[in-house]
């Protein structure tokens, strides 16, 4: 406590973060316009305190004590927050935009709406606490690509932070938390209690030009990372974990998204990893938005009841263009997985996977046709999917029980399948086929164990991977100065 009588010694110890709070209310009360330019000139009350990367810099910066935040843990901050976005929504990009500093504490608060031009930034000392107060979930209507909500028929509780019909908005900071605190959800949804779908920690909706970045995500009550009919989005440098058998716990679902990004991204979780999505049945194939224009790479995995990366099941709008590589899995139970079914038309074509390491896996390949829940009895049992064009490459698995099962459907076989360079090591006491097929065609090459008959051995052919780049890998980031 020496310190404290001494102020001026608080300048030289940089970890004495009560300074920069200090300085933060006092200097960005109000919003106050401050001007950053790209060559460094930043105010020098916080010189070198926070730098961070950006689609877009923001002038305007507010702290959410200004508001009246309380990170108490104890205090309810729903309204401190949707104050806050609601004063610096004013600023527009033509104004350079605003960004909220949510500083060390842990801030309980229950749902809340993001604005355009606009920058969330949590202190890596920041805890966003989701209430666990259900009455304060508003319930919003399902989504017209599902036409219900996946847990219960109706309605659905809206997202921790939510957002629709923006443009330029970014979630970011240096490893702040946003914690869900899931259990209750878990609890009550094993338990049939729930009337309506659980809350997702981050939802966009029809929205565009996006970056959700270094951050971590825990204890979701239902998906982590919901980016839905948003296009321009990218998604670096996140860090999402939950207990491994907890249910339906999705890291990052683009569904019905155009032009995506996701890299450098750990995900540990009781479901897939990534769960590319475009609606369900028949209300999927009516809304019609596909998601296509799809990089992920550099993605470390563990997921010992699902998928590394999960095509559908819900793919009714259509799957195209998805290029995945640099994955790492660890004790997952299946690599790329094609989820679909009978009554889902819509299509997963042009997949491009390569560089995939795994290790500890029940299936290195699985591609599945007789996936059966529907939204309820008006699907159409003439909604046959397309599956082509599904490429894999360069690949090595370790302790693998099952190379691959590959299952079509009669009278519509999953066709244009490629494995290339394929390497699998076997568990020891692996079953003794090692590959299960049917209704599929395709190819292969330099593949161990040697494949099924249905992917014969094409010598030297290798599997394609597109040479030319999305739109969205160009998308550049740029420093920023808080």
């Amino acid at each position: 406590m020496e310190l404290l009588k001494y102020p001026r010694k608080l300048h030289v110890i940089k970890l004495v973060l009560i300074v920069v709070l200090a300085f933060l209310s006092a200097n960005y009360a109000n919003g106050r316009k401050t001007h950053m330019h790209h060559h460094g000139h930043h105010y020098k009350h916080i010189k070198g305190c926070f730098e961070y990367l950006a689609i877009n810099c923001r002038a305007h910066t507010a702290s959410l004590t200004d508001f009246g935040g309380v990170g108490d843990g104890i205090t309810s901050n729903t309204r401190a927050f949707q104050t806050a976005i609601d004063h610096l929504g004013r600023f527009g990009s033509n104004d350079g935009g605003s960004l909220l500093f949510v500083p060390p504490g842990k801030w309980l608060t229950g749902s809340f709406n993001l604005t355009s031009h606009f920058t969330l930034f949590l202190h890596q000392d920041a805890v966003l606490l989701a209430t666990q107060d259900v009455n304060e979930w508003a319930v919003i209507d399902p989504l017209p690509s599902y036409g219900r909500g996946r847990d219960a028929p109706g309605g659905r509780y809206i997202s921790l932070i939510f957002g629709t019909n923006l443009t330029d908005v970014i979630i970011t900071g240096n490893n702040g938390t946003i914690d869900g605190q899931g259990a209750t959800w878990w609890d009550s949804f094993r338990k049939g209690e729930l009337n309506y779908t659980r809350p997702y920690l981050l939802e966009l909706m029809y929205s565009q030009n996006i970056q959700i970045s270094n951050l971590t995500f825990i204890n979701s009550p239902s998906w982590n990372v919901h980016p839905v009919y948003c296009s321009n989005i990218v998604i670096q440098g996140i860090t999402i974990l939950a207990p491994v058998r907890s249910p339906n716990t999705d890291g990052i679902n683009p569904d019905s998204c155009t032009n995506t990004r996701i890299e450098d991204c750990y995900i540990v979780s009781g479901d897939d990893c990534v769960a590319v999505k475009s609606g369900w049945d028949e209300y999927g194939i009516a809304f019609g938005m596909p998601t296509e224009q799809l990089v992920i790479r550099r993605l470390t995995c563990i997921s010992p009841t699902s998928a590394v990366i999960a095509l559908g099941s819900e793919m009714s709008g259509g799957i195209r263009d998805v290029r995945a590589e640099d994955i790492v899995a660890i004790n997952s139970e299946s690599g790329v997985r094609i989820k679909t079914g009978i009554g889902r038309g819509g299509f997963v074509k042009d997949i491009y996977v390569k560089g995939f390491t795994m290790k500890t896996m029940k299936w290195a390949f699985w591609m599945t046709g007789n996936y059966g829940s529907h939204p309820d009895d008006k699907w159409d049992p003439n909604a046959i999917p397309l599956i082509q064009n599904i490429n894999y490459k360069d690949m090595v698995a370790e302790n693998v029980t099952m190379a691959g099962r590959l299952e079509g459907i009669a009278g519509d076989p999953f066709t244009g399948i490629c494995i290339s360079n394929v390497t699998i090591g076997m568990v020891e006491n692996a079953k003794k086929l090692t590959w299960n097929c049917t209704n599929i065609e395709g190819v292969s090459s330099d593949v161990t164990p040697q494949p099924c008959a249905a992917l014969p051995v094409q010598s030297g052919k290798t599997c394609d991977f597109p040479k030319d780049k999305l739109p969205i890998e160009d998308v550049k980031v740029q420093l920023c100065f808080l």
